[in-house]
């Protein structure tokens, strides 16, 4: 099964939405810190409501210590971006993947961006941004999921 991985991620809210799903659907999340809130902050748990505690999360110290953990362990880096040209949806996921999704704020720096093994977008019409984190988790997740047979 897919896990995610979240890069410094800003927003405690989206954490906790991403959680909660990850919880529902039995995923990991592996959070590279540092975070931009304490992980004991009151948005983080009012979003991931009571599945907050059921989430598998691992906490790496820094991109340093989740990249040799990843290399370590055999496991293929999925970087979503709005800098990739590839879609998600023509992408042929693995269920040893790690989907990565940047800060709200900053997405991942050049390093990170270039450590992925692939990276991917999600097509939105022109004139637009990008899509909420915990959305674009879910877009994305849903896919990987259904291509590796791993939904729950």
């Amino acid at each position: 099964m897919p896990d995610i991985a979240l890069y410094q991620p800003d927003i405690p809210q989206n954490t906790g939405t991403i959680l909660r799903m990850a919880a529902c659907l039995g995923i990991t999340v592996h959070l590279i810190e540092p975070a931009g809130f304490a992980l004991s902050d009151r948005n983080l748990k009012r979003a991931g409501m009571d599945y907050i505690d059921r989430a598998a999360l691992v906490r790496h110290v820094d991109w340093a210590a989740f990249e040799a953990w990843r290399r370590d362990a055999g496991r293929r880096l999925v970087l979503l971006t709005t800098k990739a040209t590839q879609a998600y949806a023509g992408f042929g996921f693995e269920t040893s993947d790690i989907l990565l999704l940047g800060r709200e704020s900053a997405g991942v720096p050049q390093e990170v961006h270039d450590a992925a093994d692939a990276r991917l977008t999600i097509p939105m019409i022109k004139g637009t941004r990008s899509l909420n984190i915990a959305l674009s988790a879910a877009m994305v997740t849903g896919e990987a999921l259904r291509q590796t047979g791993s939904f729950p």
